[in-house]
Parts: C-alpha cells; sequence; structure tokens
C-alpha cells in the first residue's frame, strides 16, 4: 500500500480503496470501545442509581448511542469523505469550520487523555513488576505507538494490528476482567443495594449516551473506507455495542463489588490477582493505544478541512506530538470536564448532519459537499439551538460554566438533554430543509 493510499485526503475515496467490509468494521470499532474510560463511566452511575437500574440505563443509552453512531457511519461511508468535510454538507464550507475546530480540540484534548491514563496504567504495572514508576517514559512509548498506527491509517491498523494482534488478546483479557469482576464478593448485596437518587434514570441514560457520541464526529474519517453503507452501519453499531454495554457494565459492578472508581487505581487493584492478572493488564493497556490513535488521527483529518493542501502525514505527526506533550505536562482530570462540555456540541451536530441528509434524498453526491454555498445559516443555527437546549437542561462542563448556566435557572425535569436536544436541532433543520425546497428536491433525488 503507498503513502498516498494510508493517507488519503479529503476527496471522496475510491472504490479500489473502499476495502473494509461489515467484519473488519465491527473489529475496528469492537477493539476502540475496549477501554479504561468505559469502565470509569460505568462506574459513575452507582451508587447513584441502584445496580438493576444503572443496567437498565447502559442497555437503552447504549442502544440509543450506538445506533446513532452507526447512522453516522453510514452516512460517511455514502459519502465517502472525512467526518468534517462531510459538515460541509448541511452547514456550507465556511459554515463547518466552527465544528471541526471544536472537534480538533476535542481530538487533542482525548489524546492527552488516552496517553495519561494508558501511561498511569502502564507506570503501576511497571512498579508492581520492576519497581519503578516513569510515567514520562511510557507516555513518549505509547505516544510513539499512537503515532506509527496513525501512519499507517484506518486499512493498515485493521489489517496489521487489529487481525493479527488485538482480534485474539482483547476478548481474552476482557473476559478475564468480567470474571475478576464477578467473583469479588458481594455480588447479592451490590445487586439489591439502593441508588442514592443523585442522578435519575434518564440523567443515567445521557451519561452513557455521551460515552458513545464522542465519537459521531469521528466516524466517517474510517467508514469513508467501508465497502458499502450498510457494512458501516452493522458493522459499527454491532461492533461498538458489544463491548460499550459490557464494559459499562463491568465499571458499575466493579465499583460496588471491588470499590474501584479511578482509571489510574484500577491497574492496582486487577494486579493484586498474580501473573495472570498482569498478563491481563498489560493486554488492556496496550489495547488503549488505538484511541490515542483515533483521536490523533481524526485530529489531523479535521485539520485537513481547514488546511487541505498540508500533507496528511504531516498533521498526524503534529497531533500526536501535541498530545504526546499535553501528557506530559497535565494532569490526569485536570480538563476532563471541559471535554464533556465540547462533547455537548455533537449531539445537536449529528441531528443536523441527519436531518440534512434525508432532505437530500437519503444521499450525498459530491457536489453537496463540496459546491455549498459557504454558509447554511439557518442550519448552523438549528445546531446552535440544541446545543443551547443541551446546556439548558444539563449544564456540562467545567465548575465556572455550570455556574453560568445555573444561573439561569435550568428547569430540574430529570429527563436528560440528549435526546431533547437531538429533537430540537433536528426539528429545526428539517423546517430550515423544507422552507427552502430542499426536501421535495432531495424526494425526486430518492
Amino acid at each position: 500500500m503507498t503513502e498516498r493510499e494510508t493517507s488519503w485526503g479529503i476527496e471522496p475515496v475510491p472504490e479500489r480503496l473502499r476495502v473494509l467490509g461489515g467484519v473488519d468494521m465491527g473489529l475496528l470499532w469492537g477493539n476502540l470501545g475496549v477501554s479504561l474510560l468505559v469502565i470509569v463511566a460505568g462506574a459513575v452511575l452507582v451508587p447513584a442509581l441502584s445496580l438493576p437500574t444503572a443496567l437498565v440505563a447502559i442497555l437503552v443509552g447504549c442502544l440509543v448511542g450506538n445506533l446513532m453512531l452507526a447512522v453516522a457511519g453510514a452516512i460517511g461511508a455514502q459519502a465517502r469523505v472525512p467526518a468534517m468535510v462531510l459538515m460541509r454538507a448541511p452547514l456550507g464550507e465556511r459554515g463547518s469550520y466552527l465544528p471541526t475546530a471544536i472537534n480538533v480540540v476535542q481530538c487533542l484534548g482525548w489524546t492527552v487523555f488516552e496517553l495519561l491514563v494508558i501511561a498511569t496504567a502502564a507506570a503501576a504495572l511497571s512498579d508492581q513488576l520492576l519497581g519503578f514508576e516513569a510515567r514520562w517514559a511510557w507516555t513518549l512509548v505509547f505516544g510513539a505507538a499512537a503515532l506509527a498506527m496513525g501512519l499507517l491509517g484506518p486499512i493498515g491498523v485493521v489489517r496489521t494490528v487489529i487481525r493479527r494482534v488485538a482480534v485474539w488478546v482483547v476478548p481474552l483479557a476482557v473476559a478475564y476482567l468480567a470474571w475478576w469482576a464477578l467473583t469479588g464478593g458481594g455480588l447479592e448485596e451490590a445487586w439489591n443495594r439502593p441508588g442514592e437518587g443523585r442522578l435519575s434514570t434518564w440523567q443515567g441514560i445521557d451519561i452513557v449516551v455521551g460515552v458513545t457520541v464522542s465519537w459521531i464526529p469521528l466516524a466517517a474519517d474510517y467508514t469513508r473506507f467501508a465497502r458499502s453503507p450498510r457494512a458501516a452501519f452493522w458493522g459499527t453499531g454491532i461492533g461498538y455495542f458489544v463491548p460499550d454495554a459490557l464494559l459499562l457494565a463491568l465499571g458499575a459492578v466493579i465499583l460496588l463489588t471491588r470499590d474501584v472508581a479511578d482509571a489510574a487505581a484500577l491497574p492496582a487493584a486487577v494486579a493484586a490477582g498474580g501473573l495472570l492478572a498482569l498478563l491481563v493488564l498489560v493486554a488492556l493497556t496496550v489495547a488503549e493505544t488505538d484511541e490515542a490513535f483515533a483521536n490523533a488521527y481524526s485530529g489531523a483529518v479535521s485539520l485537513q478541512n481547514l488546511f487541505p493542501a498540508v500533507p496528511q502525514r504531516l498533521l498526524i505527526v503534529l497531533t500526536t506530538t501535541v498530545g504526546t506533550v499535553g501528557a506530559l505536562v497535565l494532569a490526569l482530570g485536570s480538563f476532563q470536564s471541559f471535554l464533556f462540555l465540547l462533547g455537548s456540541f455533537f449531539v445537536p451536530l449529528f441531528a443536523v448532519l441527519l436531518a440534512d441528509w434525508l432532505a437530500s434524498g437519503r444521499q450525498y453526491v459530491p457536489e453537496d459537499v463540496f459546491e455549498r454555498e459557504p454558509v447554511r445559516v439557518g442550519l448552523v443555527c438549528a445546531w446552535i439551538a440544541g446545543f443551547v437546549a443541551y446546556q439548558w437542561l444539563s449544564p456540562t462542563g467545567p465548575a465556572w460554566w455550570v455556574d453560568q448556566v445555573q444561573r439561569l435557572d435550568p428547569p430540574a425535569w430529570g429527563i436528560g438533554a440528549t435526546l431533547p436536544s437531538f429533537v430540537v436541532s433536528f426539528g429545526l433543520a428539517l423546517a430550515v430543509s423544507a422552507a427552502s425546497g430542499r426536501v421535495g428536491a432531495g424526494a425526486a433525488r430518492a
């Protein structure tokens, strides 16, 4: 495979590179779903919710979130362009620059956060085995690994890393982790323990959906290489759903039976199980690298929407380097709340994309992406309205931001923010499309 083929730019992917089938998509997204951070997200649900209620929230949230992710992946496979380039269709070329900038910041932030988690876990393991931590050295090692994967590109990662190694190692590691979580004792007590009531079921669903939809602005970066929209839909949806639901549930169980609620504390707790446990942790830590790769790679691909003439491989080096340096100088958890604030932009953004795609007859042609007016003001406003609705119903982000939003006296309805914000943006976007006559034109095209 040539360098050109591993770093395809913003133009539609040609047929010869649409080589990833449904199984490939499932393996890719299944591997991306195996993350220590997903376990921690599950632990957030309890004891605020009872364990049975938390499991209901996980099931519903995973169904909703993975349906959104699968549809976003299918749209990307049909249009064959990267995710932020795809946003030119509903928002216009210049209108896509704002979500692109937000997504670049999000990708860089999550690259830093993933490398922090990986290096912290690796340091805990090396302390157990070798008597020293050297977190800075592990940060450099895994930053280099993420860079190598980024330069391989999605096709190379699936064929070289996932098919040959991860597909065998990761399921065994997750199976051991499940066994470890369920055999710690106190499961019956945890099942019967009442929730403390600090979250409603819908707010728990919001948390679960948030874990999944953070991938929506990245989905098309990978599914554009899928053989068909059908392969992208089922591979993405099922591939991510399985580890997503399993690890979220394990997170809730681990908190209640093992008293582990932090990603940094998990390795030391599991390592107490002996040599096999240590080998499992090594596997999980290495598997986490693909999340760092995905965020650094998508950050670079997103930047190409702003700077299409800059070589993608150079941008991959840039984003991975920034992420690695950030992981060396920042503290774990110091900016996670800011990333959650950025994440609340993407549910309404997906709603606008879906509405415009449906109005276009369920297909985008290159002219829809590359020959749009500079800014489609109505759909940009529909997106922003959904974000405002999200934050009003469920203020999310740093404490200073939450304090400012709460001064507006948001309602305590306990219904979460994901679905209301989606409905607001989707409804407004459809109304704008209908007013412009685009719905009729899309029906004629279909």
